[in-house]
């Protein structure tokens, strides 16, 4: 079986990652509200905004994370927070997920990151089960929350 690659997105992998983020939509039964020159603008642009690795074999995208920088007050460090991770169903169970997550804290270092955050839901118990087995417990009693829309126009007019 060929080696396993994982290496940092560049603008020319715009088209896998946007088909990557497709498949984990669906997955979750979510769709997309954008293309692929979001993620060119805001990830590959003059000012950009994340970083994504992939995971490839034999040429062929098995798996991808996206993720940013974070920064925790209470512990005064920086860190990662991973928006996204998916593993195609072929790359399942192979240590892909796991070897992703130590790449981003790799790729990270640069920012002298020093814990990785990320979302689940809540009703994902192979996920939970997953990060549990990795050592990663809740962050505080905290519920992410999120503001946009009507909403976010009301506060910023005003």
């Amino acid at each position: 079986m060929p080696a396993t690659l994982i290496r940092r997105a560049t603008r020319a992998d715009v088209d896998t990652l946007q088909t990557l983020l497709e498949e984990q939509a669906t997955h979750h039964g979510e769709r997309l509200e954008a293309g692929a020159e979001a993620l060119e603008r805001h990830g590959f642009g003059q000012m950009p905004l994340f970083r994504a690795l992939l995971a490839e074999r034999a040429g062929q995208a098995l798996g991808f994370a996206l993720y940013y920088p974070d920064f925790s007050t209470l512990r005064g460090r920086p860190g990662v927070m991973l928006q996204d991770i998916f593993v195609r169903p072929e790359g399942r169970g192979t240590g892909l997920g796991r070897a992703l997550l130590a790449e981003v804290m790799t790729d990270a270092a640069d920012w002298e990151a020093a814990f990785l955050t990320l979302m689940l839901d809540r009703a994902n118990d192979k996920a939970r089960a997953f990060y549990a087995r990795h050592g990663f417990v809740p962050r505080g009693d905290y519920d992410l929350l999120i503001l946009e829309g009507p909403g976010l126009a009301a506060l910023t007019d005003g």
